[in-house]
């Protein structure tokens, strides 16, 4: 009997998907850009101090909205996420994409999202930091007892974000289900905040021009460029909009921008130009200074909430971040937990989550006030904004097929926009940019030695090896003693025979009745479809060789695909079939590398970060019972 297709979901059921999504959205995507307003007014108008007071607050605040408006809205919201790769962004996402657009592999465009995921941790070091942080030290502008809380504010905010990476091994799931209303009810209250200065001085309404921000920039050249670097904090959190596509996809982040973060963002920093017309003196701390003594409690304990969902959301992006690189062979393979079986994006990578908390808690120490943090702030942002860029640029140019003029018209105002703006923020470098940009290189080191490093291996092994077609040829001429049962050997080469099955024969003298030669090969998309997810080859009798696909964001499990085998006629039964694993255990050679060539110390880093690499076992998930396990060893 022949099914019929599915009806299409009701009108009701699709409006409450997307409210559903729209919400979420809301709770995670706009964490970071949410909470600017602590601090991005504050900073600008202190680096601005030097200009007509009436001048410098008109000028501030046009230059945040034309930057929401130009960078957030134009830029991210209408151009960059057309960009998505299968539904998914991000830089990495970005960067194959754009590979898959060339139909090759290109050397500076894995440079390029190397270097964007590296700037991406860089940013997420400061994030929870400064977020924290500056909320806590609004608890010194408290009513009547704000002062007694000076020396207690650096221990309360390490206790609060050791608490959050503490909590970060039991997953998000249930606790990104408040994410939405708390952090709807943040940019509600953000509205609700300023609303009432601006109806005091809708005068404040005239910063819309960008006659101001022109004349406030043109006030003093030095110093105009050191405003645009403060300014360029109420944008932070903007590659977010795009590195989140894929948990609620395009329209509800849309929405979630224009129907709610941006009008409630525009309404908060009109408010705090207001307040500063009325009250200079607020310039020091604005937006505390706009919360009425009777419920400042209670927006205090809000801001401690949105500030701690912020950092949540750019935690569970390093995450993310790292299990795209795991499986694009950047990074070796690393211990990735999933906290949740229905949600595809509930991950825990403890050493991620370990680097994270140190490094923050470094930086909370180091810098010891948001205002200093703030020199630190927009480095990483800026030039990964320019990297999306460059990329933007390819796929619009191979994979959009746009013309090369349009390319030029549409992308390079926004890179000559990004270049000012790196330019502004390359100031700070000396005050402590230096820190994001210290550790995004350390991660571009590691992430490049390690594809490098990968190569050479893969090179070297491969020259050394034997074709598999010619092993199979010699057995069939010498076969070995038979032994019933299925040997699954995994190898990343399948052309060659694998070094298990070689010691097997040699040391064991025995070949299996079947033999399956696996390989597990990551696609340059998100995630593959069932249908695609194996590939089967015969060899010839007792031989097969078959690849497994897996999407960038898809966790492997051989056992599970083994069941997509079984539908394609190739049955496996796990109580009589055994995997055999080959262990390299890589040495470094006296001299330079004997393919390619990599410094002595690099090998050391790659051999090191080859030992610390999490165990292929459970990687792949493979029952620990049915593994056999043959070593070897290569020198580099």
């Amino acid at each position: 009997m022949a099914h019929s297709p599915p009806e299409p979901a009701a009108p009701g059921a699709r409006a409450a998907r997307f409210g559903a999504l729209w919400l979420g959205a809301i709770g995670v995507v706009f964490g970071d850009i949410g909470t600017s307003p602590l601090y991005a007014m504050r900073e600008a108008l202190a680096h601005a101090g030097k200009v007509d007071p009436q001048l410098a607050v008109f000028g501030v605040v046009s230059l945040v909205f034309w930057a929401l408006t130009l960078v957030v809205t134009l830029k991210y919201v209408v151009i960059v996420m057309r960009a998505d790769n299968g539904g998914e962004g991000g830089t990495l996402a970005l960067m194959a994409l754009a590979q898959n657009a060339l139909k090759k592999r290109s050397a500076w465009l894995v440079l390029l999202g190397i270097v964007g995921a590296a700037l991406f941790y860089g940013d997420g070091l400061i994030t929870p930091a400064i977020s924290v942080l500056s909320a806590v030290e609004g608890l010194t502008t408290a009513p009547v007892i704000g002062a007694h809380f000076q020396p207690f504010v650096l221990p309360l905010a390490a206790i609060i974000l050791l608490g959050l990476f503490a909590v970060q091994s039991r997953g998000t799931e249930v606790v990104g289900r408040f994410f939405g209303p708390i952090t709807l009810v943040w940019f509600v209250t953000l509205a609700a905040l300023g609303l009432p200065f601006v109806l005091q001085r809708p005068d404040i309404l005239l910063a819309f021009s960008p006659v101001y921000a022109v004349r406030l920039l043109a006030a003093d050249g030095w110093l105009g460029v050191t405003i645009l670097g403060s300014v360029f904090l109420c944008v932070t959190g903007a590659e977010a909009l795009y590195a989140d596509m894929g948990h609620f996809g395009k329209g509800p982040i849309q929405a979630g921008w224009l129907l709610v973060a941006l009008p409630c963002l525009m309404i908060n920093y009109l408010g705090q130009g207001a307040l500063c017309l009325i009250r200079p003196a607020a310039m020091d701390n604005p937006f505390f200074g706009m919360i009425p003594h009777a419920v400042y409690w209670p927006v205090m304990l809000l801001t401690t909430a949105a500030t701690i969902i912020a950092s949540q959301a750019v935690i569970t992006g390093a995450f993310s971040v790292t299990q795209q690189a795991v499986q694009l062979g950047l990074l070796p393979r690393i211990n990735i937990k999933r906290t949740s079986e229905t949600v595809a994006g509930q991950i825990f990578v403890p050493p991620v989550n370990i680097a994270l908390a140190v490094g923050v808690l470094f930086l909370l120490f180091m810098f010891k006030t948001s205002s200093n943090m703030a020199s630190a702030y927009g480095v990483a942002v800026t030039t990964t904004m320019v990297v999306t860029v460059a990329l933007l640029f390819v796929v619009a140019r191979r994979h959009w097929k746009w013309p090369l003029w349009a390319c030029v018209a549409v992308l390079a105002p926004f890179l000559a926009l990004d270049l000012v703006f790196l330019g502004s923020n390359v100031l700070k470098i000396a005050d402590g940019g230096w820190v994001p940009l210290a550790a995004a290189g350390a991660i571009v080191l590691t992430m490049w030695t390690w594809r490098a490093g990968s190569e050479l291996l893969h090179a070297k092994v491969h020259r050394d090896s034997i074709a598999l077609t010619d092993l199979i040829d010699s057995l069939r001429a010498r076969p070995p003693h038979p032994v019933p049962g299925t040997a699954i050997f995994l190898t990343s080469d399948p052309s060659v025979a694998p070094v298990a099955l070689l010691h097997n024969l040699k040391h064991n003298k025995v070949l299996h009745a079947e033999n399956v030669i696996m390989t597990v090969r990551t696609a340059d998309q998100p995630r593959v479809a069932e249908k695609d997810r194996v590939e089967i080859e015969s060899l010839g009798p007792g031989f097969r060789r078959v690849t497994i696909h897996y999407g960038f964001m898809e966790t492997p499990n051989v056992p599970r695909a083994l069941g997509s085998c079984r539908r394609r006629g190739l049955a496996f039964d796990l109580m009589s079939t055994s995997f055999f694993v080959g262990r390299r255990t890589v040495v470094a050679s006296p001299g330079s590398s004997p393919v390619g060539g990599m410094p002595l110390w690099q090998d050391r880093l790659f051999i090191w970060m080859v030992k610390n690499a999490a165990d292929p076992i459970d990687f792949f998930h493979i029952p620990a019972g049915r593994v056999v396990e043959m070593g070897s060893q290569v020198v580099v």
